[in-house]
């Protein structure tokens, strides 16, 4: 089996301090508030974890599952959805929580998709944008780092489905044979 070689992009230590800060901030925005934290799958489940850990406010998870890789390292700009959200959302004010940002594509189709839904708001909050990528224009509201056009796995984002479980953010170098 090859070897890939990565470098540390962001650390363990980054992430935990960023996603506290984070919380904070979450915690005044949504005081008060019907909160559903809407996790787009499969990626930022462990964003996710962390950041609900450190609210203080109310809130409710739910996961939602859209495709847009196709198995590649970039966006095929194709986006469907694969699981559907459970909870209703009508009236609530809804928290996408996505591990990485970078062409738009995913994020501009989720959030129209989700306006079907009549919530009361939708925000988005991202551990890592790739601004530089961008081709929609939509922006998140929170973002926890911004990188550049690398591709980076680790801390819930994958390479061939593997390296989720890594406590860190990796840029990919290459492989060794």
């Amino acid at each position: 089996m090859d070897k890939i070689s990565y470098r540390v992009l962001i650390s363990a230590d980054e992430i935990k301090e960023r996603t506290a800060a984070l919380a904070e901030v979450l915690n005044t925005e949504y005081r008060g508030c019907d909160l559903v934290l809407l996790c787009n799958l499969k990626g930022g489940f462990i964003f996710l974890a962390d950041l609900c850990r450190k609210l203080d406010v109310p809130h409710e998870l739910d996961f939602i599952a859209t495709a847009s890789y196709h198995g590649g390292m970039k966006s095929s700009g194709k986006v469907r959805i694969v699981k559907d959200l459970k909870s209703d959302i009508e009236n609530r004010h809804v928290l996408i929580v996505e591990d990485i940002v970078d062409s738009g594509a995913t994020l501009d189709y989720l959030k129209r998709y989700l306006e079907l839904h009549n919530p009361a708001s939708v925000k988005v909050i991202t551990l890592l944008d790739k601004k530089e990528c961008r081709v929609v224009n939509i922006d998140p509201d929170w973002v926890g780092f911004t990188i550049p056009d690398k591709f980076v796995f680790g801390y819930g984002l994958d390479f061939s489905e593997k390296y989720r479980d890594l406590d860190f953010v990796a840029e990919y170098i290459g492989t060794d044979s």
